[in-house]
């Protein structure tokens, strides 16, 4: 499943690299965009600091996404409601 649009809102599937060196939009690994953060996986540190760093990214209040699937795995799909940029190279 690649990105797509669902009337405003943008359905993200995401490939997660916690603890990694750098914030960063890394790129499309076959169906996924690849995301590396620096927080570690441990207490949802991890889904607090994704949902922080993609508001930013997208132009968003962290309210407007949601981790609709695999909140405990490193493959999750997101929604993000109404974004106001896309990131270059992304779709």
């Amino acid at each position: 499943m690649a990105a797509r649009w669902e009337g405003e809102d943008l359905i993200l599937p995401i490939l997660l690299q916690p603890k990694a060196r750098g914030d960063r939009l890394v790129g499309w690994q076959g169906d996924e965009l690849k995301i590396t953060l620096t927080a570690p996986p441990v207490d949802g540190k991890a889904n607090a600091h994704l949902i922080k760093f993609l508001a930013k990214q997208f132009k968003v209040a962290k309210s407007a996404i949601t981790i609709e699937a695999g909140t405990l795995s490193r493959h999750k799909r997101l929604r993000i409601r109404s974004p106001k940029v896309l990131p270059d190279g992304l779709i």
